[in-house]
């Protein structure tokens, strides 16, 4: 399984759309800037086709210390949560199906 990097996108919209590296690396970092600021403020990002991302609170819990065992508090947070949209599941349940086991 392949991992896409940013540079990865940077690259998809240069040969795809034809403008130059810079410009097209100005344009990924927006919108991860963008999106970014978004999630700061607590809003919900919806990309119609690929999936929305959320912030959700977690509450506070006890947990314990792997190491040494001893109990701990593990203190509230935001945390961002992403929930894939339909075409991408189908798209991946297709990938899935095409790999030999």
């Amino acid at each position: 399984m392949a991992t896409t990097t940013k540079a990865d996108l940077v690259e998809a919209v240069y040969e795809r759309i034809g403008l130059s590296r810079p410009k097209s690396t100005a344009i990924v970092e927006q919108v991860f800037e963008m999106i970014t600021q978004r999630l700061e403020q607590g809003e919900t990002v919806k990309l119609s086709g690929f999936g929305v991302f959320s912030v959700r609170s977690k509450r506070a819990r006890p947990g314990r210390n792997p190491k040494t065992g001893e109990p701990i508090e593990i203190t509230s947070r935001k945390v961002v949560t992403y929930r894939a949209s339909p075409l991408v599941l189908s798209g991946a349940d297709a990938d899935a199906e095409a790999e030999p086991a």
